[in-house]
Formats: structure tokens, C-alpha cells, sequence
């Protein structure tokens, strides 16, 4: 089993998503993290998508996504070098005891408080996936409140590119 990141450009047109997440999920293949957003064509749209696979299963998949007529073209990130990044937004609480303990580790961890009340922190934090699990398993499990994350986007070094 290999994690796979997947980077799609595909046809920035209503039901795209859903026809992309209806083959996963008719076909009995997860989707850990989704992220879509327009790129700087506002014809297509750039989806990100990681799931978790054999080889095998993973050219069944590949295979699919490019039958869909909404995808225009589709990118492993994971066959090469490559950069991935998810943001979190993490509530915790931060009562007088704690708080100074909290801030550290938010600053060890590069996070940044943007927003503070008498008891909680909202801790905000960019990095891999391993960052983001890592800063939440060394807060206190009672102290989490509530895990916000927005799944991986990623692009590929060098000249290798997803465009058309």
C-alpha cells in the first residue's frame, strides 16, 4: 500500500467534483483529503486528492480518472520530487496554567495564534501532513476542542508542471 497524491487539472464546470468523487466511491476507493480551487484558467480547475492504494488498485484508478470527459489531464505527485502543504486551524484550550505552554509549542511548531479568548487559543498552521499530526498529538488530547484542515495541495519541483 503507497500513498498517492493525485493533481488533476479538470473542466471547471458544475458536477465535475461530484462525477471524480462518484467514481471513487462507486469503485470502493478512499479519498483521505480533497482540495479544489480555480487556477488561473477559469476554464479548469486544479484538484488535489490523496489516497492510499496498491499499485495495482492505483492503475485502475489513474485509468478511470482519465476516461471522466471533466478531466483534461492528471499528475502522481508522488512518482518524484515534489511539495505538498495543508493548512490547519486547530481550537485549543489555553486556560492560565497552560497558556504560556501552548504558545511555545504553537512557535516550535512555526503555528500562529490568531485568535485568543480567556480560555482558548485558535492556533493556525501550514506544513505537511506529518507537521500537522505531530503538533496535534504533543497538545493534551482534553485540551483539543476542534480540528479544522483543509487536505493537501501540492505541485511538483522543477520543470516537471501540470499544464496544458
Amino acid at each position: 500500500m503507497k500513498r498517492h497524491i493525485i493533481s488533476l487539472l479538470m473542466e471547471n464546470e458544475a458536477g465535475a467534483l461530484s462525477n471524480v468523487s462518484a467514481l471513487f466511491s462507486a469503485r470502493g476507493f478512499n479519498i483521505e483529503s480533497l482540495c479544489v480551487a480555480p487556477t488561473d484558467d477559469p476554464s479548469l480547475s486544479r484538484m488535489t486528492l490523496v489516497t492510499t492504494c496498491s499499485e495495482t488498485v492505483f492503475e485502475q484508478i489513474t485509468k478511470q480518472l482519465n476516461k471522466l470527459i471533466d478531466v483534461v489531464k492528471l499528475m502522481d505527485l508522488s512518482e518524484g520530487d515534489h511539495i505538498e502543504r495543508e493548512m490547519m486551524l486547530i481550537k485549543v484550550r489555553a486556560e492560565k496554567e497552560m497558556r504560556e505552554e501552548i504558545k511555545r509549542l504553537a512557535e516550535i511548531f512555526r503555528g500562529k495564534i490568531i485568535d485568543v479568548s480567556d480560555n482558548s487559543y485558535v492556533i493556525e498552521m501550514t506544513g505537511d501532513t506529518d507537521k500537522l499530526d505531530a503538533f496535534v498529538h504533543v497538545i493534551p488530547e482534553d485540551h483539543v476542542i476542534e480540528v479544522v484542515r483543509t487536505g493537501v495541495s501540492g505541485i511538483a519541483r522543477g520543470v516537471k508542471s501540470l499544464t496544458l
